[in-house]
């Protein structure tokens, strides 16, 4: 009993403390736009001795709460840094299970009521030619299927790279370049974000981009929309990430000073 009464207050004193933060969070300014690296799934694994799938398998349940958390806060886009193009050098079989949760997590939000009670239009970010060819039509239709709303935005890099981003917004300006289309002093920033994997996205630049598992850099990630992006680094696994990880995140974006330049 005494195991049940400890573990009862320590329930409630989380509960207590998620509302308080919660309460704080929303008297200050929201950001509209928050996007997560995932980090931490396989350190995760192996800390708890579980195969590395697991670690993945953990995380993606934790990221449908992620989306729950979002939508009550009100906060309108959300952009996860699911898979990386250097993920997929990984051995055959962990790309081959991470791809199987993928296809798994598209299958549930084709079904999943909150994403039309909510309007949210979910974009998949990268060279998605490099995925499965299931999975790419999965995705793809998951696209169509949400094309129309504007409630919230949900992209999801997978197969992402961002000096891949730019190198393919770089080709497709060099191409009507060639064909006269537009000449070297029509390039400026305005040109290259309409060439990016973002530039169909509302509000593309993230406001608050959190990392997990305690690494602190940005790993190739949206390099051209974090130009002014606020950072916080958290020292917890991804598949650890509760609910005041994300209210202490949001916190820190709110106490500092946004400015554009130095």
């Amino acid at each position: 009993m005494s195991l049940l009464r400890t573990t009862l207050r320590w329930i409630g004193a989380y509960w207590i403390y998620e509302k308080w933060l919660t309460e704080q969070v929303n008297k200050g300014d929201m950001p509209r736009h928050v996007s997560l690296i995932l980090d931490g799934n396989r350190r995760w694994a192996e800390r708890h001795k579980l195969q590395s799938w697991m670690g993945h398998e953990q995380g993606s349940k934790v990221v449908g709460d992620l989306l729950d958390w979002c939508l009550d806060l009100g906060i309108e886009t959300v952009t996860l840094y699911a898979l990386s193009t250097e993920n997929l050098m990984r051995s055959p079989e962990e790309v081959k299970q991470i791809t199987d949760i993928l296809r798994k997590k598209v299958a549930e939000a084709r079904r999943d009521p909150k994403i039309r009670e909510h309007q949210v239009r979910i974009t998949a970010l990268g060279r998605i030619e490099l995925l499965p060819s299931d999975l790419r039509v999965e995705l793809r239709k998951l696209e169509r299927e949400t094309k129309g709303y504007e409630g919230h935005f949900l992209n999801v890099a997978v197969a992402y790279g961002g000096r891949d981003e730019i190198v393919d917004a770089v080709r497709k300006i060099s191409e009507k370049a060639a064909k006269g289309e537009i000449t070297p002093r029509d390039i400026d920033e305005e040109m290259v974000e309409a060439n990016l994997y973002t530039a169909k996205i509302p509000d593309s630049d993230p406001d608050l981009i959190i990392r997990t598992s305690g690494e602190e850099r940005i790993s190739n990630f949206l390099l051209w929309q974090s130009a002014y992006s606020e950072f916080v680094f958290l020292d917890v696994y991804w598949p650890a990430f509760r609910k005041i990880d994300l209210l202490r995140a949001i916190r820190t974006y709110q106490h500092r000073s946004r400015r554009i330049g130095l």
